[in-house]
């Protein structure tokens, strides 16, 4: 029986392998994947793999042209490198005993080489590139080559240290699920890789919780390469079938989307493999970052908009069977583009070695936002999922909600008996800010039992957001707080962390503990009763045995907030001893005098 994966068989018209250099036990891979080698061009035989390393050994500019064309050689910045080196390679063979080339032997060599692939526009510049040092001579041109690469190398670093600085500032404070497409390491670049280079960044940052991978149909760049990839750094990621992105993102299963470019038009459209147009409809509808990273040599200056992009038509073989066995009834047409083309004003960014382009552009004020809805659920469903796992909202326990910018007296809130851990965007409800009450069509769930406190804070605060958890130690605290059925006090001075809460009296507070009386609106006119007699009051109270609600002008700041009285809690506990303060209630009317 064959194996399940084999490896794709090689062209004949491609020349026989060789061994890939011996490697200690420790050694794993070399580093890059294409180089000069004596009078020949060696690069990574990217059809073998995962199955085996190898290289081939190009000899000729036929050889060459067969790899970049039957893929043994991919990645727009690899092709281009592997074409400047391809015309050092003709170069090389057109000199004679003089030690000239033959300038124009070598001409119509590099136009073949140039016309291998048409999609990608590093091809065309590189072998431009180095054609401007012919006239120097073969060695000239592969100085040239040679320094092409050592270039690439530092252009990929830069280009992902400066990814890496955009995606943490769009999504700071949290381990990233990203989603890549296609194959953008190294053995798509001269070394260290594009979007896979950003990811590596991330990840040398403690940044990256998991990288969901596209298989990339037809050809399976992804699950044949970009896993090798992932696997051969250490990142944990999972394959994706590439119909699955979508569902993926609709269940916030991915914070960002990092792709590469074959082509960047003026614009800012790109052309991709054949998919990310696809990634990026579903992006732009779930409110997940889109970001492009690409080299400055696949910008194209010439070309205005991505109209103008030629698209490569491959064999319909490479639809119709898989791995060399056909899958397909015998005479179906295919559809094969490998290429597709997404326009700018779906990228969140678009960043090279040099620049950042944001196609899209800044929202216009006052200008209606389709995506806030979207965006809002995502916050709260990866803000839940991270105190879910810091314990703070176990199981079904707890509840967050965010105002909607841009949508009036309406918030979204956590739906009721859903697991903390897993929510998607479905599982939050719209509610009217005033009245907790749910707004038609703002979703199929039941909104969360404690929706009517929440309203009482947005009633009576300017706050953005609210988050109700139930964190160990203040839900501690709160218990040994309560037990008089009335409404009891927690004071708090001389305390670093009263800071956090934005007071305008740093230095001392004194935070409510309601009773957890079963009539939840009980519990929220007594909150509103207080807010009001208080405008000054904390951001922050307790509920005896059920944890502490927080507030600020955005989900952040409530989060800071929460950690600050966390903190605080667990402090007295660590130093107040079993007989913490306990205040009577203080009269429903008057202002409290130590707020």
């Amino acid at each position: 029986m064959s194996p399940r994966h084999p490896a794709p068989p090689v062209t004949h018209d491609v020349p026989a392998t060789v061994p890939a250099p011996a490697a200690g036990p420790a050694a794993g891979p070399p580093p890059v994947s294409l180089a000069w080698d004596d009078g020949t061009v060696r690069v990574v035989d990217q059809r073998a793999l995962p199955h085996e390393h190898r290289w081939l050994r190009l000899e000729s500019v036929d050889e060459l042209i067969a790899a970049i064309r039957s893929l043994a050689v991919r990645g727009a910045p690899a092709i281009g490198l592997a074409g400047a080196l391809g015309v050092a390679l003709a170069a090389h063979r057109h000199t004679g005993p003089d030690g000239r080339a033959d300038e124009a032997a070598v001409r119509a060599d590099a136009a073949r080489i140039a016309a291998a692939r048409p999609t990608a526009v590093n091809l065309t510049w590189a072998v431009s590139r180095v054609l401007g040092r012919l006239a120097e001579g073969p060695r000239a041109v592969l100085a040239e080559a040679q320094a092409m690469l050592a270039e690439d190398a530092a252009a990929n670093r830069a280009a992902a240290v400066r990814a890496a600085d955009l995606v943490t500032g769009l999504l700071p404070g949290r381990r990233l699920r990203i989603l890549t497409h296609c194959n953008t390491g190294r053995l798509a670049t001269a070394a260290g890789g594009t979007a896979l280079g950003t990811i590596l960044e991330l990840h040398a940052r403690g940044l990256v919780a998991e990288v969901l991978v596209d298989e990339t149909r037809p050809l399976l760049q992804g699950a044949r390469l970009t896993a090798w990839e992932l696997a051969e750094a250490r990142i944990p990621y999972r394959l994706c079938p590439d119909s699955a992105a979508a569902a993926a993102m609709s269940r916030s299963m991915v914070d960002c989307v990092l792709v590469g470019a074959d082509r960047v038009a003026v614009n800012g459209d790109t052309a991709n493999k054949i998919g990310t147009y696809g990634l990026a409809v579903a992006a732009a509808r779930n409110a997940v970052p889109f970001v492009v990273v690409a080299p400055d040599s696949s910008w194209d200056p010439e070309l205005p908009d991505g109209t103008g992009i030629v698209i490569e038509e491959r064999d319909a073989d490479e639809v119709t069977s898989v791995a060399g066995v056909r899958v397909a009834p015998g005479g179906a047409a295919v559809f094969n583009p490998a290429f597709d083309v997404t326009p700018g004003e779906l990228i969140t960014a678009v960043v090279s070695e040099h620049r950042t382009l944001r196609p899209a552009g800044p929202a216009a004020a006052g200008s209606p936002d389709p995506g806030a809805r979207t965006r809002a659920a995502r916050e709260l469903t990866e803000l839940s999922r991270v105190l879910y796992e810091r314990g703070w909202m176990p199981g079904t326990a707890g509840n967050l909600s965010v105002r909607v910018p841009g949508a009036g007296s309406s918030a979204l809130i956590t739906a009721s008996g859903r697991d903390k851990g897993a929510l998607t965007p479905d599982d939050v409800v719209t509610v009217d800010t005033g009245t907790g009450e749910p707004v038609p069509g703002g979703g199929a769930r039941r909104a969360s039992a404690e929706v009517s406190l929440h309203a009482a804070v947005y009633r009576s605060t300017d706050a953005g957001a609210v988050v109700h958890v139930h964190s160990p130690y203040a839900t501690a605290v709160a218990r040994r707080l309560s037990g008089t059925g009335e409404v009891t006090w927690l004071p708090l001075e001389d305390l670093e962390l009263l800071k956090g809460l934005g007071l305008a009296d740093a230095a001392r507070t004194r935070l409510p503990v309601f009773p957890n009386w079963p009539d939840v609106p009980r519990i929220a006119a007594a909150v509103s009763a207080w807010l009001a007699e208080s405008p000054e009051a904390p951001p922050a109270l307790l509920i005896a045995d059920h944890g502490v609600s927080v507030w600020g002008r955005d989900l952040a700041e409530a989060r800071n907030r929460l950690e600050c009285v966390e903190a605080m809690c667990h402090l007295l506990l660590l130093t107040g001893g079993p007989e913490l303060p306990h205040r009577p209630a203080v009269p429903s009317r008057g202002k409290d005098p130590l707020l």
